[in-house]
């Protein structure tokens, strides 16, 4: 066992995409950064830039999906590095088309890792933290577990799945006076392979809906996540007008986006035969980014959703107080 002061984290999902940045942002101070992922070959590639970066990496070839797969990793980690410090839930996979092109096997598998993968990996750091009543755990959703879009039901699904599961912990963990800290990032468009990996029944290649922001930008506001661990932090406008609107105006966003986003997901290029990772790692795609660079956003700001929920309140509050004080100035005297 090592006895090395260093922090010890460690990420599902950490060989490409945001997951990767993420785990790169972490080397960059220094962390041990334990990385779970199915495919060796983006093991040993991630974990060479880990180590070029100065941390410290540990590869598990593990698929989330495999609960007990996940609870050794974390054995595994915890007898090599002595505690797990911060675990964060970034793992995913979906399939792009309408509810009646998915078969159940594709929900199922879409579930079994982009939900249940979340709950295997927060089970497998509960078991190690509770013992020392500290460590933090985050879950990397989305903009997408508040207002669902077409053509991603499997994954909204599984995001929205993902909040419930954490909300009900979190309530939990405050019944028992836990001080194990829990955090959802939610996250807006990324730049990532996803949209080269993910399985699509679409006609034209997809994209994410614009504006799209570089996974290093957001991987920062992942690593205030672990830092800080508010209730939820909300990255980029987008986001925070997302979630707002479903909070205020579902139905209007339900039309809106039947008419915008359908054709909005997919770029102009027709879709070509190719593999997908929905049931099996694509070897030649673990890098950070996809293929929308130059139109990515450098830089993101993240919110506490707490002060964003307080500033609205207030808001609506001063709008009621003049109102009110309208209504009693017309009032008749007498």
């Amino acid at each position: 066992m090592d006895t090395s002061d260093r922090n010890v984290i460690v990420i599902t999902g950490a060989t490409a995409g945001v997951g990767r940045a993420t785990a790169e942002a972490f080397a960059r101070r220094g962390w041990v950064v334990a990385v779970l992922a199915r495919d060796r070959a983006a093991l040993d590639a991630t974990c060479a830039e880990i180590a070029r970066l100065g941390g410290d990496p540990h590869p598990e070839s593990v698929d989330v999906a495999d609960s007990d797969a996940v609870f050794a990793a974390a054995d595994r980690v915890v007898e090599r590095w002595g505690a797990i410090d911060a675990w964060i839930d970034c793992a995913m996979t979906t399939i792009f088309a309408p509810v009646d092109a998915i078969t159940p096997e594709e929900y199922a598998r879409v579930t079994r890792v982009t939900y249940l993968g979340v709950v295997h990996g927060t089970m497998a750091a509960l078991r190690h933290m509770q013992s020392r009543d500290a460590g933090t755990i985050v879950q990397v959703g989305s903009a997408l577990s508040y207002r669902a879009i077409p053509l991603q039901s499997a994954y909204c699904g599984a995001k929205f799945a993902i909040r419930g599961f954490t909300d009900s912990l979190r309530s939990e963990l405050i019944h028992r006076g836990s001080r194990i800290r829990l955090t959802m990032v939610q996250l807006p468009a990324v730049d990532t392979p996803q949209f080269e990996w993910a399985r699509s029944r679409m006609p034209r290649r997809m994209q994410p809906v614009p504006p799209i922001h570089a996974p290093a930008a957001v991987a920062e506001a992942i690593v205030r996540g672990v830092e800080r661990a508010p209730r939820e932090l909300w990255v980029g406008l987008p986001t925070l007008k997302a979630i707002l609107g479903q909070m205020v105006i579902p139905g209007w966003l339900d039309g809106y986006l039947a008419r915008t986003t359908w054709d909005g997901q997919m770029t102009d290029e027709p879709e070509h035969e190719r593999r997908d990772a929905l049931f099996e790692p694509v070897t030649e795609l673990h890098r950070t980014r996809g293929r929308f660079t130059g139109r990515e956003k450098p830089r993101v700001h993240a919110f506490d959703a707490r002060r964003v929920r307080i500033g609205v309140a207030l808001v609506v509050a001063l709008i009621a107080a003049g109102l009110a004080g309208v209504l009693v100035a017309s009032a008749p005297i007498g």
